[in-house]
């Protein structure tokens, strides 16, 4: 099985509660934006502009619809009613919706100049009471016969579409839908009323509750279209942040991009305005200590100069670090890969750091399976990798103790590379600490050598533009293991047999 670190359920815990954490305070950003923007609510002027457009817009849309409605119910009352009075009323309804839509037509044209006062919310409730009593006055026309059956279904029918159809017209303005309904409703009642027979007291009773039906329709519909308004007004007001905000990350970026190539003509400087003298330093300090030029009769002198040395070598080794770790973050680090063997890199590396171990009497073992295949790297990158996870294990191991490498196939087809040490470990909770750049545990900041907190750093960094993964595993007293993965992808001439051999096998 890949190797993966033992807490990392507790390590996934830790990172969703920061995610957590994180959109708790994107939440309170953004309410200070908006208090900073100071954004005020929608006011009731404004609903009432929309509901004016969404009154006349539905008035517009009905200009032909009523007229047929009038025609047809006109048509059919010249059964019981004279044909010339049906023509007058047919004239005055279709004249009085005419007139709303109009009216509703000149709102329009000219609401952009009109301001959202009470005139147009007067014009069109008045508009309403005429037109509805146009509509009133149908059931109150003279008739040959008022108690025929035929002539009460016309009627309650007509009563009904009409109140229907004015309750979807007049919802957004609830006193014009008032005044376009509740005359119909009272002609009709009156006119069923007329006559003392059962059925005209049920139609009455029904005509009544029809009324208040509707008028309940009427108001569930206003606070549907005043609910569509705040949300529109909500999404409105969003767009309006967001582009604010797309405005200031805009800016930024471009400030980030701007202090990003500061950074790197700064460190392109420094790292030249640096090294040379560095080296002036190196080489002289080297020259002193060793007594090149002839023996230094001050002991303090030699001293002195192998301290300057050992302290130029690690100010050397920091402007190293943190330049490949900017060019790495600034994406301009370019693998030149090709086909290696990991055994040879890790057998390089293992002769570099062999006096080094020798003289803190640290033993340096390493294990390799024998039919590793070449993988697809950048062998530069590679070596420091190496290098890196056996420096600090050197460092951080006592004098006697062990280091071992293991090179070997991961359980995923691909191959991992594993230091290990006796040195005293690294707390769990200081792991993540370690793995960021100039991070520095505990035991770190004890121990006599100094470190500059960049090498597990860029070892990840490293490992990740290959497509691997770097894993972290360590307690306190049992040393600890730093452990390279690199995908199957980047084996060549990767052969089956070796797959299912891999597959069997577990690294622990």
């Amino acid at each position: 099985m890949d190797p993966v670190l033992p807490h990392a359920q507790d390590e996934q815990t830790a990172i969703d509660r920061k995610r957590a954490i994180r959109r708790r305070e994107v939440a309170r950003s953004i309410k200070g934006a908006r208090d900073r923007l100071n954004i005020p609510p929608p006011q009731a002027s404004t609903y009432k502009r929309e509901q004016l457009h969404l009154f006349a817009d539905t008035r517009i849309s009905a200009t032909y619809a009523v007229p047929m409605l009038v025609l047809i119910l006109g048509s059919i009352a010249t059964l019981w009613i004279a044909p010339a009075v049906v023509a007058i009323w047919c004239a005055a309804t279709v004249a009085a919706h005419g007139m709303m839509v109009f009216a509703a037509r000149r709102y329009e044209q000219n609401s952009l100049d009109q301001g959202p006062g009470r005139l147009w919310f007067t014009r069109f409730t008045l508009g309403d009471l005429f037109y509805g009593t146009c509509w009133a006055a149908f059931f109150l026309l003279p008739a040959k016969d008022r108690s025929a059956e035929g002539f009460l279904v016309l009627q309650f029918a007509a009563m009904l579409i009409v109140v229907a159809m004015n309750t979807t017209q007049s919802a957004t303005l609830p006193k014009a839908l008032l005044c376009s309904t509740l005359p119909i409703t009272m002609a009709a009642t009156a006119s069923f009323l007329q006559f003392a027979g059962p059925i005209h007291f049920t139609l009455a009773a029904m005509a009544i509750g029809a009324q208040g039906f509707f008028l309940v329709l009427g108001h569930q519909l206003f606070k549907n279209a005043n609910t569509i308004l705040e949300y529109r007004a909500e999404k409105d007001h969003l767009i309006a942040e967001l582009e604010t905000a797309n405005s200031i990350s805009d800016e930024s970026r471009r400030r980030a991009e701007a202090a990003n190539m500061a950074k790197s003509r700064f460190l392109a400087t420094m790292s030249h305005e640096l090294r040379t003298p560095l080296n002036a330093i190196l080489g002289f300090s080297e020259i002193m200590k060793d007594e090149v030029l002839g023996p230094m009769k001050n002991a303090q002198y030699r001293s002195y100069a192998a301290d300057i040395h050992g302290s130029g070598a690690h100010l050397l080794n920091l402007i190293n670090e943190i330049l490949d770790l900017s060019r790495i973050e600034a994406g301009r680090h370019e693998l030149q890969e090709e086909a290696i063997l990991l055994t040879e890199i890790v057998e390089e590396c293992i002769s570099m750091m062999q006096i080094r171990a020798k003289e803190r009497t640290i033993g340096l073992d390493h294990q390799c399976e024998q039919d590793l295949a070449e993988v697809w790297v950048d062998e530069r990158a590679m070596r420091q990798v190496v290098l890196n996870l056996l420096s600090n294990a050197i460092k951080f191991t006592p004098a006697g103790g062990d280091v071992r490498i293991t090179l070997g196939w991961s359980s995923g087809g691909g191959q991992f590379i594993a230091v290990r040490d006796t040195g005293p470990g690294i707390p769990e909770d200081e792991i993540p600490l370690v793995l960021q750049a100039f991070g520095q545990g505990s035991m770190a900041i004890k121990s006599a050598e100094p470190g500059t907190g960049l090498g597990l750093s860029i070892v990840q960094a490293l490992t990740d533009m290959h497509g691997g993964n770097f894993a972290l595993k360590s307690k306190p007293g049992e040393g600890t293991e730093a452990i390279v993965t690199l995908p199957k992808s980047r084996n060549m001439n990767y052969a089956d047999a070796s797959n299912e051999r891999a597959a069997s096998r577990q690294f622990a």
